[in-house]
């Protein structure tokens, strides 16, 4: 299928420059890169993922890291010429974190050496101002793109391509750049929709990304262990389950929240605290998906035995089922600690998503920084994946100890499912497209 860049002019004085940037070379995966592009002179649009956890005190980011693996691309882009503006979200519309993007260009600005300018627009006339103004080696980055309000619909490319904002910024391009990989399993619009309209490649991450997870993921050193935390159980489930059905998979180890709500699904006192916290999203049907799951793959799943509580500030630990009945469970206790961190010294193969535990409070740190230490010091290839992780790995001065440090966490977990990736698949169908 051939498709063509919508019409419209280019305030570029020097008609070469409104050309496509065409393919210089061929390029060893299914979706072209960086190298396969002339970038100097060229405006190019690039879409990042930096959304970062934020104070809800102080609407302050607390975790620049995500920021920081963005900046190679950024400076990769202006060092070859490029006349950069990028695209990226923060929170969502009714969030706290739901902020604009003025700090995080600030940050991408120390991370890159090179003033990167917040534009508090997306495609109305001062973005379209500065985006025609810009010269060689200049960047901005425009308003939260999560403002758009066609932004987060569930469309196709084609059907993306079709909204005002896709067809307004098109024309202003030569190229536009994916690096989104931790929002590559999202089929929005300013991800997938200037596919259809733009000569697109991957950027640096997303690159790096896709090569490092493609590999773990279908081909692990044995033995293999995968480790859950975070909060959401449903979501997880059905992760769980592919992995426990897969030959190569050999350990699964559920933390956090989602391990503790495994335990209350198989009628384990876990506190009517962490009870109501880990009901959400949980149907009938899921529940008999989990019981079933242990019945099947019981082996390959280990669940925390204990737990740690907050008891007048200080922290508790208690065997499941005597946990206190009104207790929230904040952190996995010692026991569970042991027992996993057993597994991963065992191990050849490691990837984690998810703390497993409310790391942000030093009393339980416990357990995020316990196993992630055992994760550094074991003879294997690790990752570490998802925002929350990350940070993290940052705050207890982990983040080199592990042998790649992922963005992904959703991402991630739809690779593992073997589902296509949205982003990846229209840049994929990018790479086969001719343009004028």
């Amino acid at each position: 299928m051939t498709n063509s860049k919508p019409n419209g002019a280019d305030s570029q004085s020097d008609l070469d420059e409104e050309e496509a940037a065409a393919p210089s070379s061929g390029s060893p995966l299914e979706f072209l890169t960086l190298d396969d592009f002339d970038i100097k002179g060229r405006r190019v649009l690039l879409r990042i993922d930096i959304n970062s956890p934020i104070g809800e005190e102080n609407l302050r980011i607390e975790d620049g890291s995500k920021i920081a693996s963005a900046a190679p691309t950024v400076r990769e882009l202006l060092d070859r010429g490029g006349r950069l503006v990028i695209l990226a979200h923060q929170g969502r519309p009714g969030d706290y974190d739901f902020i604009t993007l003025n700090e995080h260009a600030d940050y991408l600005s120390s991370c890159t050496n090179s003033k990167i300018r917040y534009i508090n627009d997306i495609y109305g006339d001062r973005a379209v101002r500065a985006i025609q103004a810009l010269g060689d080696g200049e960047g901005i980055l425009l308003q939260n793109i999560r403002n758009c309000p066609t932004e987060q619909l569930k469309l196709s490319p084609e059907e993306h391509a079709e909204s005002e904002m896709i067809t307004t910024l098109s024309p202003l391009f030569s190229l536009f750049v994916n690096d989104a990989f931790a929002s590559s399993h999202r089929s929005h619009a300013s991800l997938v929709g200037f596919t259809y309209t733009l000569p697109s490649a991957a950027g640096r991450l997303m690159e790096r990304e896709f090569r490092a997870l493609s590999e773990l993921i279908q081909n692990p050193a044995r033995p293999s262990t995968f480790i859950f935390g975070g909060t959401k159980f449903a979501d997880a489930l059905p992760v769980i389950e592919r992995l426990a059905e897969t030959d190569h998979v050999d350990n699964i180890l559920i933390s956090g929240l989602a391990g503790f709500a495994f335990q209350m699904i198989l009628g384990n006192g876990v506190g009517k605290g962490t009870e109501g916290m880990a009901q959400k999203g949980i149907t009938e049907d899921i529940r008999k998906a989990a019981k079933s799951l242990m019945k099947r793959h019981g082996t390959k799943l280990l669940l925390p035995v204990d737990g740690a509580i907050d008891e007048d500030g200080r922290r508790s630990e208690y065997a499941l089922g005597d946990i206190p009945s009104d207790a929230s469970i904040l952190d996995v206790g010692t026991k569970t600690i042991e027992e996993f961190t057993r597994v991963i010294l065992q191990s050849k193969t490691i990837l984690l998503s998810g703390p497993p535990g409310v790391y942000e409070i030093e009393e339980f740190s416990k357990g995020t920084r316990e196993i992630f230490a055992a994760i550094a010091s074991a003879n294997a290839y690790s990752v570490i994946g998802g925002g929350h992780s990350g940070a993290a790995a940052n705050k207890f001065g982990m983040a080199d100890k592990f042998s790649y440090l992922s963005t992904g966490g959703g991402a991630i977990e739809r690779m593992i499912l073997g589902k296509p990736m949205p982003v990846v698949e229209a840049l994929k169908a990018s790479a086969g497209n001719t343009y004028p």
